[in-house]
């Protein structure tokens, strides 16, 4: 052992000699593996190092002088993982130390092969080989910059218009053209009429059709809509809804479904917009609505609707009620009479009676100004001025007709309660109805453009040919509701609208099936449960906050601080002095003794006293210097309480003051019993405080905590709407010089 020591420190110090004299690794040189593809049998893989800076076609020319394959042009390096796509000047930097690399053919030459084989007469198995390399390389576009350039795309079409229906290798042609034109290398445009008619016909075709082909069909269809505005008008004059819907009714295949929405949203998207104003309205109607709810609606209430298909359904619900815009956007036109027509409807359902709607309407003009004001209008002279600003526009007036045409007895039980109450506690139709309609345009999004990641939708929506007509409807009662509930003025009208904004939200966020639902569930959500439910919330965010590492922080550093605060609050209350029971026993029930901390907290001033007397400090006899004090102990642990009998818990509110010496009396206690529990705690606290000890009550921590908590949130009102971070921020590095100094010219 004494020899095989130094041996062993001699070499571990050679082995670090040897590590440091060692010459440092190049950093563009990784190490990596080759397998071989092409051959046969399979060689012995290339094990050894590649520099980044060295050319692809020299390292494929050394792979090839090692296993001594010829026409090294004609090769290529593959990676395997995640895909297997070519490796190129411009993601070679992929290359790490241990990436196992493919050497296989090139693209061109693969191209080529794949091109001769579907060239050949009617050779099925060459063919469908072909088509099935094809598939599986489309997606490189290494590859597909080669097969499109040798003209693949035409003559993939070529052989897809040979094919028949029930072709085998037409599901193939399709993935593979589809794939390929992903890639954008060439233009949707230049696709011809005859190829479109073909896509068409697979989607309009009476018999069976594989899934496969069907689905890529309408996938095509939908790419060419999007992306060639030539070609739309070609599609849109060959599709038919009616043949769209059919295979959602008649094919449970949730890709299909999907890919038929797809579709249908395109037409939505690029159609005119008298046209698709035609489409929303078909869409809407019961016939097209009833397939979508039993056949792909269904399974929401399952959650068996993936993100694919709920993107497509937040697509179709958001351009449906995007048809809204339009008159959401439209400003009150004082010619419109068509508009004067429907201001004088709600008037006339809301207040003249079935006989009275033959008498003389000059008789009634006067009035008309008073029952415009009844009806809420902030322009009772003039209505119409009320739907000038935009949003919501002409949208309001159409919601509020609907509301008192197919609810007349809601619309003028709304109105006519109105009228009765106080002016400043009525809840105004007009202002409320406009009000709200600007809500739910808001919560709602019409007129923003469906974005690539949304897949929220609302299956109550598709229940319903008048869908947000009728949440309108919904929605107004429940404004009223809440606004008795509440019991508002015209001054709260914000506030209220507050609240019916997160009943409405709250309500959707549960995905009602139908608006029936809708107005059950909504109508359980009171103003009582959401003001309980913003309560729980603001203290859930306060506790959150406080857990943040910078406010713990804080409230370490403010502590002493406020500690040193509920010392002074006891000490006060001490010098105030307190009137106690009488400790000595059943004889003196009537007696008490009452006891003051000196202003300059050095003594205790103590004395018998009567039932309400509050002597001053000059008549208490007795005193206590604070320096005698040793302790101060509370409960059983008292003297005058060790052989008390009697109730259970009156030993509770009993504490004694320990004294070093025998000098009062020639005890060593004075004995107290606090009237109730918050003297109690105040004197325990504060004879602590002056013995320089912690004050141990819980009186203490509730005051600790909540003094605390009301200083942090002064502290952060400056803060308001800032999202305090988790951790601190990185400091910078120091600047490298700190000459800062600026000479003015």
């Amino acid at each position: 052992m004494l020899i095989l020591g130094p041996i062993a420190s001699f070499a571990s110090r050679l082995e670090r000699k040897e590590s440091i004299m060692a010459p440092a690794r190049d950093a563009n040189v990784v190490k990596l593996a080759v397998e071989m593809r092409t051959l046969d049998t399979k060689p012995i893989p290339y094990l050894g190092e590649f520099s980044l800076q060295q050319p692809l076609a020299a390292f494929i020319v050394e792979l090839c002088t090692h296993w001594k394959v010829d026409n090294p042009e004609f090769y290529a390096l593959q990676y395997t993982e995640p895909t297997c796509h070519y490796v190129t000047e411009k993601n070679r930097g992929r290359i790490k130390d241990g990436t196992v690399l493919h050497l296989v053919y090139s693209a061109a030459r693969t191209a080529d092969d794949i091109l001769q084989k579907l060239k050949k007469g009617p050779q099925q198995d060459d063919k469908k080989e072909a088509l099935e390399s094809l598939v599986k390389r489309s997606s490189d576009i290494t590859f597909a910059h080669e097969f499109i350039a040798k003209q693949g795309i035409s003559l993939l079409i070529s052989c897809m218009e040979m094919q028949k229906n029930d072709s085998p290798l037409l599901p193939n042609i399709l993935l593979s053209f589809l794939e390929l034109m992903d890639h954008g290398i060439m233009p949707w445009d230049d696709l011809q009429p005859t190829f479109i008619g073909k896509m068409v016909s697979y989607i309009n075709v009476q018999g069976t059709l594989d899934t496969r082909t069907l689905s890529t069909s309408l996938t095509i269809l939908e790419n060419i809509m999007l992306n060639s505005q030539a070609n739309f008008t070609t599609v849109q004059s060959q599709i038919a809804l009616p043949k769209l819907l059919h295979h959602i009714s008649n094919n449970k295949k949730v890709e299909i479904q999907q890919s038929v929405l797809a579709v249908i949203n395109a037409l939505l998207q690029k159609s005119d917009p008298q046209k698709r104003k035609q489409y929303a309205t078909t869409m809407s109607s019961r016939q097209y609505r009833t397939v979508l709810i039993n056949n792909v609606l269904i399974h929401t209430e399952s959650g068996n609707i993936g993100a694919d298909m709920a993107h497509q359904l937040y697509m179709l619900q958001q351009l449906l009620l995007n048809q809204y815009e339009e008159r959401m956007t439209t400003s009150m036109d004082a010619n419109d009479q068509d508009a004067t027509d429907k201001i004088k409807e709600l008037r006339r359902i809301a207040f003249e009676s079935d006989g009275d709607t033959n008498r003389d309407v000059t008789t009634r003009r006067p009035e008309y100004k008073k029952e415009y004001k009844k009806l809420g209008f902030r322009n009772d002279i003039n209505p119409a001025q009320d739907f000038m600003d935009i949003p919501p526009g002409m949208l309001a007036l159409d919601n509020m007709v609907f509301f008192a045409r197919n609810h007349s007895d809601q619309y003028a039980k709304l109105v006519l309660e109105n009228c009765y109450r106080a002016d400043s506690h009525e809840c105004p139709f007009g202002r409320a109805s406009i009000e709200l309609t600007k809500l739910l345009c808001e919560i709602l999004q019409i007129g923003d453009v469906p974005t690539e990641q949304g897949q929220t939708f609302h299956p109550m929506f598709f229940s319903h040919d008048h869908a947000f007509e009728e949440l309108f409807s919904i929605c107004i009662v429940l404004l009223n509701k809440t606004w008795k509930e509440m019991k508002a003025t015209t001054e709260d009208f914000s506030k209220v609208l507050s609240v019916v904004r997160d009943q409405i939200t709250r309500t959707m966020n549960h995905q009602p099936s139908t608006l029936d639902n809708f107005r059950t569930k909504i109508n359980n959500l009171t103003y009582a449960e959401i003001a309980e439910i913003w309560q729980q919330e603001r203290i859930n965010n306060e506790e959150q906050e406080m857990q943040a590492p910078p406010i713990k922080e804080l409230r370490r550093q403010l502590e002493p601080e406020i500690l040193e605060l509920i010392q002074q609050h006891r000490l006060r209350f001490l010098v105030e002095g307190t009137r106690f029971k009488s400790a000595r026993g059943v004889r003196a029930k009537d007696k008490f003794r009452y006891c003051r901390l000196s202003p300059n907290h050095k003594f205790f001033h103590y004395d018998d006293c009567d039932e309400k007397a509050v002597p001053s400090i000059d008549e208490l006899g007795k005193k206590i210097s604070i320096v005698d004090i040793k302790s101060i102990v509370t409960g059983k642990e008292c003297p005058h309480m060790k052989d008390k009998t009697g109730k259970k818990n009156a030993y509770q509110l009993a504490f004694s003051l320990i004294l070093e010496s025998n000098n009062v009396n020639e005890t060593n206690s004075v004995d107290f019993v606090a009237p109730d529990e918050m003297v109690f705690n105040y004197w325990v606290d504060g004879v602590n405080a002056l013995l320089r000890q912690r004050m141990p009550s819980l009186a203490t921590s509730r005051d600790l905590e909540m003094l605390l908590n009301m200083e942090i949130k002064l502290r952060l009102l400056d803060a308001e709407g800032v999202t305090i971070p988790q951790q601190q921020p990185v400091i910078p590095p120091p600047p490298p010089n700190y000459n800062f100094c600026y000479q003015l010219p």
